[in-house]
């Protein structure tokens, strides 16, 4: 049985695995592996600079 809330929840978890970072806004491979690995789209460079300068 598939109804509509099963549809919305398929829909933003795509939408979620775009590789677009939410600092630098680039796209990187590593976005997605940031996200599953820490729970922030961040690409490589940009969790280096969070972690250096956590400001």
């Amino acid at each position: 049985m598939t109804d509509k809330t099963d549809e919305k929840y398929v829909n933003t978890d795509t939408e979620e695995l775009n590789n677009i970072c939410d600092e630098c806004k680039e796209e990187d491979e590593s976005v997605t592996q940031n996200l599953i690995l820490t729970g922030f789209k961040l690409c490589k460079s940009c969790k280096v600079s969070k972690t250096i300068f956590p400001l």
